[in-house]
C-alpha cells in the first residue's frame, strides 16, 4: 500500500502539472488531483475532500484575502491613473533603445518591489517593451523572460519586499520583512547581476545569429514592416508623455508602501503593516492622481474581482497540498527531508522549493510547506531570520516551471508568445539562477 501511495502521489502531481499546462482551471485540476491522492492513499473521501481540502482552502483564504484584495486594488489604481505607464515610459526615455533589455527589467523590478501586483506589471510594461525592442530590433521572444526576471526572480524574495512571498514566512517564523541580514541582500544582488548578464548574453547571441524583432502573432507583411521601422532612426514619441502623470508623483506611492511596511513591521505584525501600507498607497494615488482617475469605483471593483480569482486559484492548490499532506507517502518525504545530510537549512530549502515547483505557485507552495516544516526546524533551534530568507528564496526557485500560472499568463496572454519560442530564457533566469543562489545562501548561512 505504501508503494501504491507513493506512485499515486507522483501521478497526482504529474496530472496537476499536465492539466494546468493544458489550460484547465487550476481549481478543477487541484480537485481531480486530490481525488487521485484519496484513491491511491486509501484516505476517507469525505474527510479528505470536505475536511482537509476545504480546511486548507478556507484557512489560506482567511489569512491572505485582504492582502490580495488591497494589492490588486493598488495595482489597478497604478494602472488606471497611468502611473505604472509613466514609470515604464520614463525608464524607456532615460535609458533609450540601446539598453532596451535593462530598461524593461528595471521597470518591472521597480514596480514589483513597490508593491504592484506582478500580473498588473506585465500588462503595464508590455506595450513599452514592444516599443523598445522594435526600436532596437531585438527578438520579441525575450520580452517574457525580461518581464518575468524583473518581476519575480529577485524582487519578490528580497529583504524588505512587500510581495506576499516575503510576507508569508513572517507568520511562521515571527520575523520581519527585512529578515535574513546581509546574506539575504547579497543573494538578491547576485540573482539580479548574474541573471542580468545572462539575459544580455542570450539576447546578443540571438542577434548575432540573425534574429530580429518579429511579432509572433503578426503576419509576414507586418513583421517586414516592423523590421523596416527598426532599421530607421527612431523619433521620440510626441504627445505620449504629456498625457502621463508626473514621474515623481507616480513613484511616491511605491516608495510609501515599501517605507511604511518596513517601518511599521517593527511595531506590529508584518501582515497588518502591509495592509496599512497598501491602504495608504491607494489613498495617496487617489489624492495625487485625481485628475488622471477618470472613474473611481471601477478600479476598486476590478481589483476586487482580480483578487478573488487570484486567491481562489492559490487556495485550490493549497487545498490539494492539504490532502496530499495526509498521505503516509508525504510523511515519508518530509521525514527524508528533515534528516537529509548537511545543514538543517538544506532540508528546508529543498522541501519548500520542491513543493512550490510541484504546485507551480510560490505563495501556494509556501502555504503548504511552512505549516509542516516551520515547527520542525524551529524546534531544532535554527535561526528564524535565516529560515525566513531561505524559504522566500526557495519559493522563487523551481516554482517557475512551465505550468506556473504567472509564467503561462506572461508568455501566452500578455506577450502572445509560445512556450516553444519563449520559455528557455525564462527557465534560465527564473529557475536556474535563483535555485543556484538559493543553495549558495544555504551554505553562507551555515558558515556565518
Amino acid at each position: 500500500m505504501e508503494i501504491i501511495g507513493m506512485i499515486g502521489l507522483l501521478i497526482s502531481l504529474v496530472l496537476l502539472i499536465f492539466m494546468t499546462m493544458k489550460g484547465i482551471n487550476i481549481i478543477i485540476a487541484a480537485l481531480i488531483s486530490s481525488v487521485v491522492v484519496v484513491i491511491t492513499s486509501g484516505l476517507n473521501p469525505e474527510k479528505a475532500l470536505m475536511g482537509d481540502y476545504m480546511t486548507g482552502f478556507t484557512n489560506y483564504f482567511a489569512s491572505w484575502f485582504l492582502v490580495f484584495l488591497l494589492g490588486a486594488i493598488f495595482g489597478n489604481m497604478m494602472q488606471e491613473t497611468k502611473s505604472a505607464e509613466s514609470i515604464a515610459n520614463w525608464i524607456k526615455n532615460t535609458l533609450g533603445p540601446k539598453r532596451a533589455v535593462f530598461a524593461l527589467v528595471a521597470a518591472s523590478a521597480i514596480m514589483t518591489y513597490g508593491g504592484v501586483s506582478m500580473f498588473v506589471v506585465g500588462f503595464a510594461v508590455y506595450p513599452i517593451a514592444v516599443s523598445l525592442f522594435r526600436a532596437a530590433n531585438l527578438p520579441h521572444r525575450f520580452i517574457p523572460a525580461a518581464i518575468v526576471f524583473g518581476s519575480i526572480s529577485f524582487t519578490m524574495t528580497s529583504p524588505g519586499s512587500p510581495e506576499i512571498q516575503n510576507i508569508i514566512p513572517t507568520e511562521f517564523f515571527g520575523t520581519r520583512p527585512t529578515a535574513g541580514g546581509f546574506i539575504g541582500v547579497l543573494s538578491a544582488l547576485l540573482i539580479m547581476v548574474l541573471g542580468g548578464l545572462w539575459l544580455g548574453w542570450m539576447v546578443k547571441r540571438a542577434v548575432a545569429k540573425g534574429e530580429t524583432f518579429s511579432l509572433p502573432y503578426a503576419s509576414k507583411a507586418e513583421n517586414e514592416t516592423a523590421a523596416g521601422v527598426a532599421e530607421k532612426p527612431q523619433e521620440k514619441e510626441s504627445g505620449t508623455s504629456k498625457d502621463l502623470p508626473n514621474i515623481i508623483l507616480s513613484v511616491i506611492p511605491l516608495a510609501l508602501v515599501i517605507l511604511l511596511l518596513n517601518l511599521l513591521s517593527h511595531y506590529m505584525k508584518p501582515t497588518a503593516a502591509l495592509l496599512i501600507a497598501l491602504s495608504v498607497g491607494i489613498l495617496v494615488i487617489c489624492l495625487s492622481m485625481f485628475r488622471h482617475l477618470k472613474v473611481f469605483w471601477e478600479p476598486l471593483a476590478k481589483g476586487a474581482q482580480n483578487s478573488l480569482v487570484a486567491i481562489a486559484n492559490t487556495c485550490g492548490v493549497v487545498g490539494f497540498g492539504s490532502v496530499a499532506a495526509q498521505a503516509s507517502a508525504f510523511d515519508n518525504i518530509v521525514h527524508g527531508l528533515v534528516h537529509i545530510p548537511g545543514p538543517p537549512l538544506l532540508g528546508l530549502a529543498i522541501g519548500v522549493t520542491l513543493i512550490c515547483g510541484i504546485t507551480g505557485s510560490a505563495s501556494g507552495g509556501l502555504g503548504i510547506a511552512l505549516p509542516i516544516l516551520a515547527p520542525i526546524y524551529l524546534a531544532q533551534g535554527v535561526d528564524p531570520g535565516a529560515m525566513h530568507r531561505v524559504s522566500a528564496l526557495a519559493s522563487g526557485g523551481i516554482d517557475s516551471l512551465p505550468h506556473n500560472g504567472y509564467v503561462v499568463t506572461t508568455i501566452r496572454s500578455i506577450c502572445g508568445e509560445t512556450h516553444k519560442r519563449a520559455y528557455n530564457p525564462v527557465f534560465a533566469l527564473s529557475v536556474v539562477v535563483p535555485t543556484a543562489i538559493l543553495f549558495l545562501a544555504v551554505m553562507l548561512y551555515a558558515i556565518f
